[in-house]
């Protein structure tokens, strides 16, 4: 039975960058300005949704507020994410991450900025990598 999300913040609208894969939402909370050298936003995943491969210049943390879902680092195992996990991801670090195949996952994303710049995005996450690291995360 698929989990249902316990939204803290509105939904937002759905992310249509060409960098999910799946039913994805953001709710920007606050944007980069002349205090705060990063971004927050609420990102919603419907199961199955998941982001490309990424990096961030100077690093991102994701705070797990619903769901469940995975984190994935480059040649790693999947690590399961869950409600009240976080996650601090360092800079330069190619990663993924997004809902399990069976629960939406909710996160808040703290994305920092070098200059005008917050993310790197690469490729897609193949379905074979995405069923893989669903297969990780039950052991």
């Amino acid at each position: 039975m698929e989990h249902i999300i316990n939204e803290i913040f509105e939904k937002g609208n759905q992310i249509t960058n060409g960098y999910f894969t799946g039913n994805a939402f953001l709710n920007l909370l606050q944007e980069k300005d002349e205090n705060n050298d990063f971004a927050l936003g609420n990102v919603t995943f419907e199961s199955g949704a998941r982001t490309n491969w990424h990096t961030h210049p100077r690093g991102q943390v994701l705070i797990i507020t619903d769901g469940t879902g995975i984190y994935q680092e480059k040649g790693q195992v999947a690590q399961l994410i869950k409600k009240g996990d976080i996650i601090n991801i360092l800079e330069a670090v190619e990663h993924w991450h997004g809902a399990s195949a069976v629960s939406g996952m909710v996160h808040i994303a703290i994305t920092n900025y070098k200059d005008e710049e917050n993310v790197t995005w690469l490729q897609a996450v193949s379905e074979e990598e995405y069923a893989i690291a669903n297969k990780q995360i039950q052991r």
